[in-house]
């Protein structure tokens, strides 16, 4: 995963040229590769508010202010920086197969309206700006909660909207296949998938406002001292506060004021608190093509022996069907207050992040264009439905059992 730096500076500024807006048009933005050999000195790099987009070998590669720039110059880190220009890019136009919160929101709703049998629209609560944060839920049980259950999520992350895509369409291909494919209509009467795309909707549609990809983050909320935002991947309870999160309201990686400070994380604390049999669940994020379990906020292993086995065991299945590098979270930096996190150890779940395609900014990045959609779900669908099969009882990849030792069933 090593480049020379010619190489690197002429790739960025090709990219920046053709491509990229800052995040916020009042702030220079520049693209910075980081000299970082170690999970160690990767932390370190967090821990100055920096939010990590890529992991090189010898170095990690993200966007930053000139505020970011000066904190690393104060910590002793090695870098090399280049502007970005601003410039428009289309969403919609080019990447118009891309689905924004209205198009998201009236797919969910056609999925129910063509498949009533099976699908059902909900909203878990509403966001900052007071949008819905509407999913459907899968399944031929008529009654919810009734049986083992899989949550899968996207965008957390405003600019991540191949993150949103993958559920979106595993949510249409379920539907359209149950009745005719036999694994999944097994799988449908015998679990419930519940699938809420867009965590984040007025991040998402603030990043492409105008038709402008702007590098946005993080959700809308108004700090109260001119900055905007918090890292709603930073804002759940477990860990919530620690390494690989900031204090500052300016930096991408804003903690919130405390744990669950946001309508959007609490809404999925309460959702998934009242889906009692979850078993499993995918958030999914961009970029890195990675398979990440817990833990993120720490270097300690997950200490239940038998869980840590699962992880290993259904996230390297996992990883081998899309080729994606499975691993610890915390194996490439710590990070405090995310998702799968705090989903397993407050509720027990078997929650993994998936890091969507591509695997660098040398890919595409953040906005790989509208031809990463359906290679990107390609790869995945086998993955995603490794998990499902497994969500009646995940020990089951372990220990071989048929049995029901979570007691779902019942």
């Amino acid at each position: 995963m090593k480049t020379c730096l010619s190489s690197f500076l002429l790739f960025c500024l090709f990219w920046v040229s053709s491509n990229a807006q800052g995040r916020d048009e009042t702030k220079p933005l520049f693209f910075v590769r980081a000299k970082a050999v170690n999970s160690q000195e990767r932390t370190q790099i967090a821990n100055a508010g920096i939010a990590i987009d890529g992991v090189l070998s010898d170095a990690v590669t993200f966007f930053s202010t000139e505020k970011e720039l000066k904190k690393l110059t104060s910590i002793g880190v090695s870098f090399e920086a280049t502007p970005f220009n601003e410039r428009s890019w289309g969403f919609p136009g080019s990447d118009e197969a891309f689905h924004d919160y209205q198009e998201t929101s009236d797919a969910l709703k056609e999925i129910a309206a063509k498949y009533p049998s099976i699908a059902q629209t909900f909203s878990i609560g509403k966001s900052v700006e007071g949008r819905e944060l509407y999913g459907v839920r899968l399944s031929s049980a008529r009654m919810q909660d009734s049986l083992p259950t899989m949550v899968l999520m996207g965008c957390h992350h405003a600019r991540e909207h191949l993150s949103v895509e993958i559920p979106l369409l595993m949510a249409q291909h379920l539907s359209r296949h149950y009745g005719t494919d036999p694994k999944i209509t097994k799988l449908l009467d015998t679990i419930e998938v519940w699938i809420v795309p867009m965590i984040n909707p007025d991040g998402a549609e603030h990043d492409i406002h105008r038709g402008v990809y702007k590098m946005w983050r993080k959700n809308r909320r108004d700090n109260g001292d001119g900055t905007m935002g918090v890292d709603l991947n930073r804002n759940y309870g477990t860990g919530w506060g620690g390494p690989g999160s900031s204090s500052d309201t300016d930096s991408d990686i804003y903690r919130g004021p405390h744990a669950f400070s946001e309508p959007e994380t609490l809404a999925v604390k309460e959702f998934l608190k009242d889906r009692k049999k979850t078993t499993t669940l995918i958030s999914f994020h961009t970029f890195s093509e990675l398979v990440l379990w817990p833990f993120g906020h720490t270097n300690d292993e997950v200490p239940n022996a038998a869980d840590l086995a699962v992880f290993e065991t259904i996230g390297k299945k996992m990883a081998k069907g899309n080729r994606y590098t499975p691993m610890k979270s915390s194996g490439l930096y710590l990070a405090s207050g995310d998702t799968a996190d705090w989903a397993y150890d407050e509720l027990g779940i078997f929650a993994f992040t998936f890091e969507l395609s591509p695997s660098s900014l040398f890919q595409g990045g953040f906005y790989p264009g509208a031809q990463a959609i359906e290679p990107t779900f390609k790869a995945n669908l086998q993955p995603i439905l490794d998990l499902m099969e497994v969500t009646d009882n995940p020990y089951r990849s372990v220990i071989r059992d048929d049995s029901d030792p979570l007691n779902m069933l019942h």
